[in-house]
Order: structure tokens, then sequence, then C-alpha cells
């Protein structure tokens, strides 16, 4: 095995939150699978908000955890510190809207300043059934050629005349759900910043960790070894 790589989950870890206990297991999973070591913290909204985009550079991937947050509105300046950096980045559950609203704001793209994005239209108590369906080679690679049943307490419609736009200028839809919507997307511009409505993490086992988490790890993984061979070169 290689060194440990180092992975930064944000949120604000609850010991009754289902999802966030699956966040760890999940990548245990993936890591096992992989056969990497992978050394994974907690890190809640607001300390995260305190970090300069630089120290992002010293872990190999963030993951954005479900919600609750204790202090939602330090989100935006999280994910747009870590944009600032050149780390893997996985969004899960009801921060897609927060991701995908900052992005809006970035490229400039809403310029007539229309609503974007619904609001939740899943309950946040409860986990529902989403099918998704990957549409880019990369995702449909990952996830073996097939779709999935995944669950998720987040569900967001973005506006078409916005979403049009998105594709062209800032994102990749990488997967659409059952009632034909973006549920994973990715930033054109950057390697591995992914966000995904519904929870992978949820529906990872030890016999079969979740691809979309392994790809993430697996990614990381290899940006390790490439930087350190820039490093020596």
């Amino acid at each position: 095995m290689s060194k440990a790589i180092k992975i930064i989950i944000i949120g604000d870890f609850n010991f009754t939150n289902n999802a966030h206990h699956a966040t760890n297991l999940a990548i245990e999973h993936s890591a096992s699978l992989l056969n990497i070591n992978v050394n994974y913290y907690w890190m809640r909204t607001h300390e995260a908000a305190a970090l300069k985009p630089s120290k992002f550079n010293n872990f190999h991937g963030v993951i954005i955890a479900p919600g609750p947050y204790d202090n939602a509105f330090f989100l935006d300046e999280i994910i747009k510190s870590i944009l600032a950096s050149q780390v893997a980045l996985l969004i899960t559950g009801e921060s897609f809207k927060t991701f995908l609203e900052l992005i809006v704001k970035m490229y400039n793209l809403n310029l007539n300043q229309e609503k974007v994005i619904s609001g939740n239209l899943a309950s946040e108590n409860n986990f529902e059934k989403v099918e998704v369906q990957p549409v880019t080679k990369s995702l449909i690679s990952l996830y073996n050629e097939a779709k999935r049943i995944e669950l998720t307490n987040a569900r967001f419609s973005i506006y078409p005349q916005i979403l049009e736009v998105l594709k062209q200028e800032a994102i990749d839809v990488e997967a659409t759900n059952h009632f034909e919507e973006a549920e994973i997307i990715s930033l054109k511009s950057r390697p591995f910043c992914v966000a995904s409505m519904s929870l992978p993490q949820v529906c990872s086992t030890k016999e079969a960790p979740h691809p979309l988490i392994s790809g993430f790890l697996s990614f990381a993984s290899n940006w390790q070894e490439e930087s350190k061979f820039k490093k020596q070169g």
C-alpha cells in the first residue's frame, strides 16, 4: 500500500444521523476495494469556513457531507475556497443547491436574476428512492453501464433556461433521474468536482462499495502520486 491519503469531510457530524455514519463506512468500503490507506477527518462548517484556500491543498480530497448544518450559510464560502484549490471535491445531498447557485454566480450566468433552482422537493426527514441513470461516457463506465437505485433526502429541479446555459458554459450533467432531471453534475473546468443530489454513501456496502465513492478515492490517490512525481521532476 502507498502512503495514506487524507480526506476531509465537511459537515456537522451528528451521532444520530445515518447518512453521516454511512459516509465513514462508504470511505472504508471503497478504500478496502482499492487497497489504499485513507485517513479521513470530519471538520465542522464553522472550522472549514476559517480555512484559506491554500489550506485545502493539505488534503487529497474533500467531501461535503449531507446536512443538517449548524452553519449552512458558511457553505457558499467553503465551496468557493475549495474550488480555488486543486483537490478532488465530492458534494452530496442538499449542498448540491448551494454548489449550483455558486457556479451560476461565479460564471455570471444569470443576468436577468431569474430563479435558478427549486427548493427541496424531497422530505429531509426520510430517504426516498431515486433511479440514477449515468449519461456521460465516464460515469457509464464507472457505473458499469447500469443505472442504480439510490436513496436521497434532497431533490431539486434546475430551471430549464439556466440549465442549458450551465451546460454550455460550466457543467456536465453526468447522470439524470427518473424525473429526467439532472441528478449528478460535474464542473467542466476542474478535475473531479462532482455534486450529487442523491447520497451514494448510504447505498454503499462492504460487499458492493459505491462506484462514485470509489471513483473519488481513486482520483484522490492518483492525484497524490502525480503530485509527488511533479515535485520530484
